[in-house]
């Protein structure tokens, strides 16, 4: 288990295990949740370099976001019909 102390002004160092697992690096934003008693700590911004291609199967094809836009365009379209 990984931890860290408190110091004065009430900061504490990430361990690196943990900065690690959530590829956290200097400049990003955390959130910090208080839910039933326990905090949660959630990076709330990452880079395009480092979700880009996340959501695709091997099996799938990188599309453009001009794709995508005109997709999402064609699938409103659809619904309203």
């Amino acid at each position: 288990m990984a931890h860290s102390t408190l110091t004065s002004k009430g900061q504490i160092t990430i361990p690196k295990k943990v900065r690690d697992r959530l590829n956290l690096k200097t400049g990003d934003v955390i959130d910090f949740r208080m839910e039933n008693g326990e905090v949660k700590m959630v990076p709330l911004v990452k880079t395009i370099p480092e979700v880009f291609g996340m959501l695709s199967g091997k099996s799938r094809k990188p599309v453009t976001v001009e794709e995508m836009n005109r997709r999402l365009k064609q699938h409103v379209r659809n619904s309203n019909s």
